[in-house]
């Protein structure tokens, strides 16, 4: 359950940092930075690559089970995911 609403998060994750994906795919270390990047941020955007148009969904669940967060929007090539952080 998301504590901000969807709107909010939105209007975030306009000043947020976007994390490019390119044709290699994601790895390790690709998880540990988006890791970094929610506690820092608490939401992130990643863009795929044009040519990951079969493999984004299985990124993007693959993503989210690994840094236990939850997709707030995914429209084309762009996700946004949010992560709350604990004090």
């Amino acid at each position: 359950m998301l504590t901000l609403s969807k709107k909010n998060l939105m209007n975030k994750s306009l000043s947020t940092i976007t994390i490019n994906i390119g044709k290699s795919g994601i790895n390790e270390n690709m998880f540990e930075e988006i890791k970094r990047q929610l506690k820092a941020n608490e939401v992130v955007k990643l863009r795929f690559a044009k040519g990951l148009v079969n493999e984004k969904e299985s990124y993007i669940n693959d993503i989210l089970n690994s840094t236990k967060s939850k997709l707030v929007d995914f429209r084309g090539n762009v996700a946004v995911i949010y992560k709350k952080t604990s004090l």
